[in-house]
């Protein structure tokens, strides 16, 4: 891998080192260029410049990686970079650092400027993992932007998509009544977005359907209703968030008619929100999300609750506000493909969610999603790996929501690597997976340290969806989760009783219905096991 730096003086290329000393506003030209070390093919990516000091030198040219966020943020360090670019910079010594996605290593530059007009820097950027050639493909499942204007929101959607190598990005319409005329992804349609998609990246577009108590207190919860054609009305419902009205409306409603017409239902925010669980066990959703929108909540407030309760959960990942993160979810396909396509991969549960590391797991050779059927007790061959350009600390295997296993990074070059191989012996149906240590800014406070922070500044985290195990013919139901659920579920309707606002009692029915049948689902499942 070579660096490539060419300084120029008027029009003739020099080098050398400059002892002059120059003052820090007066500036230069310097063209930047990214590409593939491998190939020589141009890449984009992210490129950080810095003074001699170490001060952040703003790229005027660039989109900031940082849009829509606070000044003081590390996502604010990065400007984007899809095609070689003229940039003015102070005449002194400069430090340049770039990547690409989650795929590159950190690559390194430095340019003197001091005597020199011009200057060009060609920085390779060397792969370590190849997604799309394992087949497969990303997805943001939750996002919107607010307070820009359209054209920038249509450079920001394709130019930081393109650098975080996202292949699909679904944007959502939301309403919050007197905020929402600041919220510019409310302008777009799906024709609208089919339009901007391209061969780098595609865009999906979809609805956050959501009730409050009051302006940001929990209520009913929030769902990404994905794939859709046209807006399923009302989009917001509950005074908490229109100032009109009662709450005598369920997300079940618009639930069911976005399942009716082939759209995708994906659960935001972990567990919060009062209709998650019924939704679940009547198979109204397709997938969870979690830390969309921050780290709120835990894996087992919903998923290792969900899972030890029989329930299979495909895991998924979104931003909310800005892609503020790298935060994504793999899923395999065939091809390139469409959101639809995509989303039917997604509710397979052969995912896998990240902020940087990426995480290949097998038991039995069975993948993500799948079930491993034992006729009896017996021993399972565990197969699992993680790869990172920041150190994710270790590897952990996790048991019916118990690590039980792990195994520490160790350097690979410019990149982090951790494996797992090993037998384990079954004797009762279970389910499996890998994650590298959890954000500690959760709730229930489960890590001993904070995980390590990528380039953006967030926490990092990676987390496959569960491989199932059989022992003849019984599947994983922990009857104590199960039991917690079902409270959990009467907590939830007589809370409703006392805090809804509805109109009669046709609507009080309505709403509690919801939790009815859940309640008769899950203590029907209990009865049997």
């Amino acid at each position: 891998m070579r660096l490539v730096v060419a300084l120029f003086s008027g029009l003739g290329i020099v080098g050398g080192a400059a002892a002059l000393s120059i003052r820090p506003e007066i500036t230069g030209s310097l063209r930047i260029e990214l590409v593939d070390a491998q190939t020589g093919e141009p890449a984009a990516g992210l490129v950080q410049v810095r003074d001699g000091s170490g001060k952040r030198v703003r790229l005027r040219e660039l989109l900031p990686r940082g849009l829509g966020m606070g000044d003081a943020a590390a996502i604010q360090d990065w400007s984007v970079l899809i095609r070689p670019t003229e940039v003015e910079v102070p005449r002194e010594k400069l430090a340049i650092k770039a990547f690409s996605g989650l795929e590159t290593e950190l690559s390194e530059a430095a340019v003197d400027m001091r005597d020199h007009e011009k200057a060009a820097v060609t920085i390779p950027l060397k792969r370590f993992y190849d997604a799309r050639a394992r087949g497969l493909r990303s997805g943001n499942t939750h996002l919107h932007l607010s307070k820009v204007s359209r054209p920038e929101a249509d450079r920001y959607l394709v130019e930081a998509s393109t650098a975080d190598d996202l292949d699909l990005v679904f944007v959502s319409y939301l309403e919050r009544a007197g905020a929402d005329q600041d919220y510019i992804t409310n302008q777009y349609r799906k024709k609208d977005l089919e339009a901007l998609s391209s061969d780098q990246v595609r865009f999906g577009f979809g609805e956050e359907h959501r009730h409050n108590f009051n302006a940001q207190d929990e209520g009913y919860g929030h769902v990404m209703i994905l794939n859709i054609e046209e807006l399923i009305h009302p989009v917001s419902v509950g005074p908490g968030l229109t100032r009109k009205g009662t709450d005598g409306i369920p997300l079940k409603d618009a639930i069911e008619t976005a399942r009716a017409l082939g759209g995708k239902v994906i659960w935001c925010h972990n567990n919060w929100g009062l209709e998650n669980i019924p939704s679940w066990l009547k198979g109204r959703l397709h997938a969870n999300n979690i830390f969309d929108g921050g780290t709120h909540g835990s894996f087992k407030h919903s998923f290792y609750r969900y899972l030890n309760a029989g329930i299979q959960i495909p895991f998924s990942t979104g931003t909310d506000w800005f892609m503020y993160d790298f935060s994504r979810v793999y899923v395999p396909v065939k091809k390139e493909a469409s959101p639809a396509e995509w989303l039917e991969a997604l509710k397979e549960g052969r995912s896998f969610i990240t902020n940087g590391p990426f995480l290949e797991f097998q038991v039995n050779g069975q993948a993500l999603g799948e079930t491993v059927k034992l006729p009896g007790s017996g021993k399972i061959k565990i197969a699992g790996q993680a790869l990172g350009r920041s150190d994710f600390q270790r590897l952990e295997l996790v048991q019916n929501g118990q690590v039980i296993a792990s195994a520490a990074s160790c350097r690979e070059g410019a990149h982090f690597l951790a494996k797992l191989d090993s037998e384990l012996e079954i004797a009762e149906p279970c389910w499996l997976a890998l994650r590298t240590p959890p954000p500690s800014s959760r709730v229930d406070k489960e890590p001993e340290e904070p995980s390590p922070p990528n380039e953006y500044g967030c926490e990092l985290f990676s987390h496959t969806s569960a491989i199932f195990v059989e022992v003849a013919g019984r599947r994983i139901f922990q009857r104590e989760a199960a039991q917690g659920l079902l409270e959990e579920m009467k907590r939830n309707r007589a809370f409703i009783r006392e805090k809804a606002i509805f109109l009669n009692d046709r609507e009080l029915k309505r709403v509690v219905e919801v939790y009815d049948e859940g309640i008769q689902v899950l203590a029907e499942r209990i009865q049997r096991n």
